[in-house]
């Protein structure tokens, strides 16, 4: 006859431990925010570039770029899913909430794209420029919200301030809409907030 000996105190402490270790797991997919950062903060940079005339374009010429770093995301998005799970690893509860999260935000961006794609075509283009403008606003607050659900799971106050940060550039490139200066302010957000954040975290994680 086989004794099957309980101890609730050590199921506690062994349960206790797990979830400490999960709050000090590295966040995941930090290289998915550095390119998406370094990707669209070049886009910006460029679209800029058309719009001031450092670049010859077209006027149809300057949706391009958006849509060339977009296909260019998409690409890194695929090689770096594909790496992060032969990576393996445990997934701890914050990283699965930090991951749904961030992939929640990113689909809204293209929704919302579409959103304004279906406004231009049903408008006749009448009136969504201005709508347009208000795009890199409504991004930053996504990304607030994106740094302020990683920060109270990983219980971060360095992820706070970028959540902050985030929430207070959206007004400060509204208030440039319109100018070229605000694709300018837009790359600086991109490169401050997602590209440097998402390599700091990366490099980490590799520690």
């Amino acid at each position: 006859m086989t004794e099957n000996a309980e101890d609730p105190v050590a199921d506690i402490a062994w349960m206790r431990r797990l979830a400490e270790e999960g709050a000090d797991a590295p966040m995941q997919g930090a290289s998915i925010l550095m390119s998406a950062g370094l990707i669209y903060g070049a886009a910006s940079l460029f679209h800029w570039a058309q719009i001031t005339d450092r670049v010859p374009s077209s006027g149809p010429d300057t949706g391009l770029g958006w849509l060339a770093a977009t296909l260019l995301f998409f690409l890194v998005l695929a090689v770096v899913i594909v790496r992060l799970k032969r990576g393996g690893g445990v997934m701890t509860a914050s990283n699965r909430a930090t991951t749904t999260v961030w992939s929640a935000l990113g689909w809204g961006i293209f929704a919302l794209f579409g959103s304004m794609a279906a406004l231009g075509w049903r408008a006749g283009g009448e009136g969504v420029e201005i709508a347009f403008w208000l795009v890199p606003s409504v991004i930053m607050v996504f990304y607030g919200i994106g740094w302020a659900v990683s920060a109270a799971m990983y219980k971060s106050g360095r992820l706070w301030w970028l959540a902050i940060a985030s929430f207070l550039a959206a007004p400060l490139l509204a208030a440039l809409a319109g100018s070229a200066d605000q694709y300018l302010a837009y790359a600086a957000a991109l490169f401050l907030l997602m590209a440097l954040p998402g390599f700091l975290l990366m490099r980490g994680a590799r520690r």
